[in-house]
Protein backbone atom coordinates (compact mmCIF):
# COMPACT_ATOMS: atom_id res chain seq x y z
CA UNK A 1 0.00 0.00 0.00
CA UNK A 2 0.93 3.47 -0.72
CA UNK A 3 2.47 5.75 1.85
CA UNK A 4 0.18 8.93 1.99
CA UNK A 5 -1.93 7.34 0.00
CA UNK A 6 -3.98 10.22 -0.02
CA UNK A 7 -1.39 13.21 -0.50
CA UNK A 8 -1.70 15.38 -3.88
CA UNK A 9 1.47 15.31 -6.22
CA UNK A 10 4.16 17.54 -5.03
CA UNK A 11 5.02 20.46 -6.91
CA UNK A 12 8.32 23.05 -6.87
CA UNK A 13 10.26 22.97 -3.70
CA UNK A 14 9.57 26.40 -2.33
CA UNK A 15 12.43 29.24 -1.24
CA UNK A 16 12.19 27.96 2.28
CA UNK A 17 13.02 24.22 1.13
CA UNK A 18 15.98 25.45 -1.39
CA UNK A 19 17.61 27.62 1.86
CA UNK A 20 17.54 24.35 4.28
CA UNK A 21 18.99 22.05 1.07
CA UNK A 22 22.12 24.46 0.36
CA UNK A 23 23.62 24.90 3.99
CA UNK A 24 22.44 21.15 4.35
CA UNK A 25 24.72 20.37 1.34
CA UNK A 26 27.39 22.34 2.62
CA UNK A 27 27.58 20.59 5.82
CA UNK A 28 27.95 17.05 4.83
CA UNK A 29 30.62 18.49 2.38
CA UNK A 30 32.22 19.75 5.21
CA UNK A 31 32.08 16.09 6.76
CA UNK A 32 34.60 14.33 4.67
CA UNK A 33 37.34 16.61 6.07
CA UNK A 34 36.40 16.00 9.53
CA UNK A 35 35.91 11.96 9.03
CA UNK A 36 39.12 12.38 6.69
CA UNK A 37 41.26 13.06 10.03
CA UNK A 38 39.40 11.15 12.87
CA UNK A 39 39.65 8.08 10.08
CA UNK A 40 43.74 8.15 10.81
CA UNK A 41 43.70 7.51 14.10
CA UNK A 42 39.65 5.58 14.96
CA UNK A 43 38.49 2.23 13.51
CA UNK A 44 35.29 2.97 11.04
CA UNK A 45 33.22 1.69 13.35
CA UNK A 46 34.65 3.25 16.39
CA UNK A 47 34.16 7.00 14.27
CA UNK A 48 30.62 5.82 13.90
CA UNK A 49 29.72 5.08 17.82
CA UNK A 50 31.56 8.49 18.40
CA UNK A 51 29.68 10.56 15.67
CA UNK A 52 26.30 9.08 16.66
CA UNK A 53 26.56 9.08 20.01
CA UNK A 54 27.88 12.42 20.43
CA UNK A 55 25.26 13.89 18.81
CA UNK A 56 22.59 12.12 20.60
CA UNK A 57 23.89 13.51 23.41
CA UNK A 58 23.98 17.12 22.44
CA UNK A 59 20.52 16.77 21.03
CA UNK A 60 19.42 14.63 24.50
CA UNK A 61 20.42 18.31 26.27
CA UNK A 62 18.95 20.24 23.45
CA UNK A 63 15.28 18.60 24.32
CA UNK A 64 15.90 19.19 27.62
CA UNK A 65 16.65 22.88 27.74
CA UNK A 66 14.45 23.68 25.03
CA UNK A 67 11.88 20.82 24.06
CA UNK A 68 9.70 19.40 22.56
CA UNK A 69 9.89 16.43 25.41
CA UNK A 70 11.25 13.11 24.07
CA UNK A 71 8.81 11.61 25.22
CA UNK A 72 6.89 11.98 21.73
CA UNK A 73 9.57 9.61 20.54
CA UNK A 74 8.28 6.69 22.84
CA UNK A 75 5.24 5.54 21.27
CA UNK A 76 7.56 5.30 17.52
CA UNK A 77 10.68 3.38 19.49
CA UNK A 78 10.52 0.44 16.99
CA UNK A 79 10.39 2.98 13.97
CA UNK A 80 13.39 4.69 15.32
CA UNK A 81 15.12 1.22 15.19
CA UNK A 82 14.68 0.72 12.13
CA UNK A 83 14.97 4.63 11.15
CA UNK A 84 18.59 4.18 12.64
CA UNK A 85 19.79 1.30 11.08
CA UNK A 86 19.14 2.27 7.56
CA UNK A 87 19.85 5.85 7.73
CA UNK A 88 23.05 5.81 10.10
CA UNK A 89 24.49 2.07 10.79
CA UNK A 90 24.78 0.33 7.64
CA UNK A 91 25.40 3.34 5.10
CA UNK A 92 27.63 4.78 8.12
CA UNK A 93 29.78 1.59 8.03
CA UNK A 94 29.25 0.94 4.21
CA UNK A 95 31.04 4.32 3.39
CA UNK A 96 33.76 4.09 5.50
CA UNK A 97 34.70 0.75 4.80
CA UNK A 98 34.06 1.35 0.91
CA UNK A 99 36.34 4.34 1.56
CA UNK A 100 39.37 2.41 2.86
CA UNK A 101 39.89 0.94 -0.76
CA UNK A 102 38.18 3.92 -2.92
CA UNK A 103 38.99 7.14 -3.83
CA UNK A 104 36.66 10.17 -2.96
CA UNK A 105 36.52 10.88 -6.56
CA UNK A 106 34.11 7.36 -7.23
CA UNK A 107 32.62 7.27 -3.90
CA UNK A 108 31.15 10.93 -4.61
CA UNK A 109 29.74 9.66 -7.95
CA UNK A 110 28.10 6.62 -6.28
CA UNK A 111 26.67 8.23 -2.98
CA UNK A 112 25.03 10.91 -5.51
CA UNK A 113 23.21 7.70 -6.77
CA UNK A 114 20.94 8.36 -3.79
CA UNK A 115 18.43 10.52 -5.62
CA UNK A 116 18.16 7.67 -8.25
CA UNK A 117 17.05 5.26 -5.57
CA UNK A 118 14.99 7.15 -4.03
CA UNK A 119 13.05 8.22 -6.85
CA UNK A 120 12.52 4.75 -7.90
CA UNK A 121 11.20 3.88 -4.01
CA UNK A 122 9.37 6.85 -3.83
CA UNK A 123 7.19 6.11 -7.28
CA UNK A 124 6.44 2.05 -6.00
CA UNK A 125 6.08 3.05 -1.83
CA UNK A 126 3.98 6.69 -2.27
CA UNK A 127 1.14 8.57 -4.06
CA UNK A 128 2.61 12.18 -4.36
CA UNK A 129 6.49 11.63 -5.42
CA UNK A 130 5.65 9.92 -8.66
CA UNK A 131 8.20 9.87 -11.34
CA UNK A 132 8.67 12.47 -13.79
CA UNK A 133 10.59 13.63 -17.37
CA UNK A 134 12.26 16.57 -15.16
CA UNK A 135 12.86 14.73 -11.70
CA UNK A 136 14.87 11.51 -14.46
CA UNK A 137 16.59 13.92 -16.66
CA UNK A 138 17.62 16.18 -13.72
CA UNK A 139 18.98 13.14 -11.43
CA UNK A 140 20.78 12.03 -14.69
CA UNK A 141 22.61 15.48 -15.27
CA UNK A 142 23.01 15.51 -11.73
CA UNK A 143 25.12 12.24 -11.63
CA UNK A 144 26.53 12.69 -14.58
CA UNK A 145 27.68 16.51 -13.69
CA UNK A 146 29.40 14.82 -10.75
CA UNK A 147 31.62 12.44 -12.68
CA UNK A 148 32.84 15.48 -14.97
CA UNK A 149 33.28 17.73 -11.88
CA UNK A 150 35.57 14.19 -10.61
CA UNK A 151 37.58 14.39 -13.36
CA UNK A 152 40.96 12.76 -13.01
CA UNK A 153 39.88 12.06 -9.30
CA UNK A 154 37.40 9.37 -10.60
CA UNK A 155 39.05 7.70 -13.72
CA UNK A 156 41.87 6.91 -10.45
CA UNK A 157 39.06 5.74 -8.43
CA UNK A 158 37.46 3.29 -11.13
CA UNK A 159 39.69 0.23 -10.58
CA UNK A 160 38.84 -0.59 -7.00
CA UNK A 161 37.27 -3.71 -5.80
CA UNK A 162 33.69 -4.46 -6.71
CA UNK A 163 32.91 -5.17 -2.85
CA UNK A 164 33.72 -1.41 -2.23
CA UNK A 165 31.87 -0.11 -5.08
CA UNK A 166 28.85 -1.86 -3.75
CA UNK A 167 29.11 -0.67 -0.45
CA UNK A 168 28.84 2.23 -1.47
CA UNK A 169 25.90 1.94 -4.06
CA UNK A 170 24.62 -0.32 -0.47
CA UNK A 171 24.37 3.06 1.52
CA UNK A 172 23.29 5.05 -1.31
CA UNK A 173 20.09 2.65 -1.64
CA UNK A 174 19.79 2.33 2.04
CA UNK A 175 19.73 5.78 2.52
CA UNK A 176 16.89 5.75 -0.16
CA UNK A 177 15.17 3.37 2.31
CA UNK A 178 15.58 5.59 4.82
CA UNK A 179 14.09 8.08 3.26
CA UNK A 180 10.51 6.03 2.83
CA UNK A 181 11.06 5.52 6.69
CA UNK A 182 11.28 8.85 7.66
CA UNK A 183 8.23 9.91 5.50
CA UNK A 184 5.99 8.02 8.35
CA UNK A 185 6.74 10.25 11.27
CA UNK A 186 3.66 12.47 11.04
CA UNK A 187 3.31 15.49 13.34
CA UNK A 188 6.72 14.53 14.93
CA UNK A 189 9.07 17.25 15.65
CA UNK A 190 12.52 17.37 13.45
CA UNK A 191 14.70 17.54 16.62
CA UNK A 192 12.73 14.57 18.23
CA UNK A 193 13.01 12.61 15.06
CA UNK A 194 16.67 13.39 15.04
CA UNK A 195 17.32 12.56 18.71
CA UNK A 196 15.20 9.57 18.57
CA UNK A 197 17.39 8.52 15.27
CA UNK A 198 21.07 9.04 16.73
CA UNK A 199 19.79 7.38 20.40
CA UNK A 200 18.57 4.55 18.57
CA UNK A 201 22.17 4.50 16.74
CA UNK A 202 24.19 4.71 19.53
CA UNK A 203 22.09 1.94 21.43
CA UNK A 204 22.92 -0.39 18.37
CA UNK A 205 26.36 0.86 17.67
CA UNK A 206 27.51 0.44 21.49
CA UNK A 207 27.78 -3.49 21.27
CA UNK A 208 28.33 -3.64 18.00
CA UNK A 209 32.14 -1.85 18.63
CA UNK A 210 32.47 -3.93 22.05
CA UNK A 211 32.46 -7.41 19.74
CA UNK A 212 34.06 -6.07 16.83
CA UNK A 213 36.93 -4.09 18.21
CA UNK A 214 36.75 -4.00 22.22
CA UNK A 215 37.11 -1.57 24.54
CA UNK A 216 40.94 -0.75 24.25
CA UNK A 217 42.00 2.19 22.66
CA UNK A 218 38.77 3.93 21.96
CA UNK A 219 39.49 7.28 23.95
CA UNK A 220 43.39 7.28 22.94
CA UNK A 221 42.96 9.77 20.01
CA UNK A 222 45.21 13.00 19.91
CA UNK A 223 43.47 16.04 20.26
CA UNK A 224 43.20 16.91 16.39
CA UNK A 225 41.27 14.00 15.88
CA UNK A 226 39.01 14.76 18.68
CA UNK A 227 38.38 18.57 17.28
CA UNK A 228 37.23 16.73 14.20
CA UNK A 229 35.10 13.86 15.19
CA UNK A 230 33.01 17.10 17.84
CA UNK A 231 32.72 18.64 14.49
CA UNK A 232 31.71 15.93 12.72
CA UNK A 233 28.71 15.02 15.65
CA UNK A 234 27.64 18.15 16.26
CA UNK A 235 27.61 20.56 13.06
CA UNK A 236 27.52 17.78 10.69
CA UNK A 237 25.18 15.22 12.15
CA UNK A 238 23.24 16.75 14.97
CA UNK A 239 22.47 20.05 13.47
CA UNK A 240 22.57 18.52 10.12
CA UNK A 241 19.90 16.52 10.53
CA UNK A 242 17.31 18.78 12.24
CA UNK A 243 17.88 20.22 9.04
CA UNK A 244 16.72 17.18 6.92
CA UNK A 245 14.20 16.00 8.88
CA UNK A 246 12.82 19.80 8.37
CA UNK A 247 13.49 19.15 4.49
CA UNK A 248 11.59 15.71 4.23
CA UNK A 249 8.48 16.81 6.10
CA UNK A 250 7.84 19.95 3.71
CA UNK A 251 9.76 19.04 0.49
CA UNK A 252 9.52 15.39 0.14
CA UNK A 253 11.76 12.17 0.19
CA UNK A 254 13.17 12.64 -3.52
CA UNK A 255 13.65 16.43 -2.97
CA UNK A 256 15.41 15.53 0.48
CA UNK A 257 17.45 13.26 -1.46
CA UNK A 258 19.07 15.97 -3.72
CA UNK A 259 21.65 16.79 -1.19
CA UNK A 260 23.92 14.38 -2.00
CA UNK A 261 23.98 16.02 -5.71
CA UNK A 262 25.37 19.17 -3.59
CA UNK A 263 27.90 17.65 -1.15
CA UNK A 264 30.64 17.07 -3.90
CA UNK A 265 29.87 20.70 -5.11
CA UNK A 266 30.68 21.76 -1.44
CA UNK A 267 33.41 19.42 -0.77
CA UNK A 268 35.35 21.08 -3.85
CA UNK A 269 34.33 24.62 -2.99
CA UNK A 270 35.31 24.27 0.93
CA UNK A 271 38.99 23.06 -0.24
CA UNK A 272 39.44 25.78 -2.76
CA UNK A 273 38.13 28.33 -0.18
CA UNK A 274 39.97 26.83 3.06
CA UNK A 275 43.09 24.57 1.69
CA UNK A 276 44.54 26.47 -1.09
CA UNK A 277 43.12 24.36 -4.12
CA UNK A 278 42.04 25.46 -7.44
CA UNK A 279 39.22 24.83 -9.54
CA UNK A 280 39.62 23.58 -13.10
CA UNK A 281 37.43 23.94 -16.28
CA UNK A 282 36.22 20.62 -15.55
CA UNK A 283 35.06 21.19 -12.03
CA UNK A 284 33.59 24.62 -13.30
CA UNK A 285 31.49 22.35 -15.90
CA UNK A 286 30.59 19.63 -13.45
CA UNK A 287 29.44 22.29 -10.50
CA UNK A 288 27.06 23.93 -13.97
CA UNK A 289 25.70 20.63 -15.03
CA UNK A 290 24.60 20.09 -11.70
CA UNK A 291 23.04 23.37 -11.20
CA UNK A 292 21.30 22.68 -14.41
CA UNK A 293 20.00 19.44 -12.71
CA UNK A 294 19.05 20.60 -9.66
CA UNK A 295 16.71 23.47 -11.96
CA UNK A 296 15.68 20.66 -13.91
CA UNK A 297 14.32 18.58 -10.84
CA UNK A 298 12.89 21.91 -9.62
CA UNK A 299 10.73 22.47 -12.70
CA UNK A 300 9.53 25.59 -12.04
CA UNK A 301 11.36 27.50 -14.55
CA UNK A 302 10.15 25.32 -17.61
CA UNK A 303 6.97 25.81 -15.98
CA UNK A 304 6.83 29.53 -17.12
CA UNK A 305 8.24 28.88 -20.11
CA UNK A 306 5.43 26.89 -21.07
CA UNK A 307 2.93 29.46 -19.76
CA UNK A 308 4.53 32.32 -21.57
CA UNK A 309 2.84 33.65 -24.94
Amino acid sequence: MAIAATSAPRGPMALKDWSQLLPLGAIWGGSFFFARIAVAELHPLVLVLFRVAIAALALQLYLFLRGPSFRLALPHAGLFFLLAFTNNVVPFSLIFAGQTELGAGVASVLNATTPFWTLILANALTSDEKLSWNKLAGIALGVAGTAVMIGPGLVAGLGGPVWAKFALIGASLSYGVALMVARRFKGVPSPVIATGQLTASTIIMIPVVVLAHGPAGLLSASAPVWAAVLALALLSTAFAYILYFNLVASAGATNASLVTLIVPVSAMLLGFLFLGGRLELFEIGGMMLIGLGLVTIDGRLFIRRVALP
